[in-house]
């Protein structure tokens, strides 16, 4: 299972789980990493990632990603995302990325693939999707947590955003100075 080969490999950390969504489909919400961090000691643990897709929400079937979705602080962050996954998507995988430099919502496109970029500074991905795909709670009701996010991947059929398409460069050269607000205790 592809899941289970990004595990091993070890590109899944803040995993909040990693379960099938019906037959042959699974789901995973955690963070992937994108860029690795450095190698920490003998058995090859590694040091946190240097950048992640944090938040991100998965779902995979047949070994291809049909659905990806999650947070980026730099737009240029897509290409190395794309470097260790893009072999994995499927021809017609959905791709949402919730981005802090982003200046504005837009589908992008990169090597055949769209991607609907939204600017997001502070929030959590799963509640700005959920928004996004005009989902409610009770589009969730009685579901396990893999079946959730079929039902986002669901959503998909119905939805149409009018948001500009512009080349991934164009967004590339659009892109703000914008810093993802780092919250705490104080």
């Amino acid at each position: 299972m592809l899941l289970d080969n990004y595990e091993k490999d070890q590109l899944l950390y803040n995993s909040n789980f990693k379960e099938a969504a019906g037959a042959g489909w699974y789901a995973y919400r955690g963070d992937l990493v994108v860029v690795d961090g450095e190698i920490a000691d003998a058995q090859g643990r590694r040091k946190p990632p240097v950048v992640g897709l944090i938040g991100s929400v998965m779902l995979t079937e047949s070994d291809k990603i049909k659905l990806l979705a999650g947070s980026l602080d730099d737009l240029a962050d897509i290409k190395p995302m794309l470097g260790k996954y893009q072999a994995d998507f499927a021809a017609d995988v959905k791709v949402v990325l919730f981005v802090v430099n982003v200046a504005k919502p837009v589908i992008a496109t990169l090597d055949g693939i769209n991607f609907v970029l939204i600017p997001m500074v502070d929030g959590m991905v799963w509640n700005e999707l959920a928004d996004e795909l005009a989902l409610e709670k009770s589009d969730f009701k009685g579901q396990g947590a893999g079946e959730k996010v079929r039902t986002v991947y669901e959503a998909f059929t119905g939805y149409k955003p009018k948001y500009e398409t512009v080349t991934m460069d164009e967004a590339m050269a659009r892109k703000t100075d914008a810093k993802r607000e780092n919250r705490g205790p104080v």
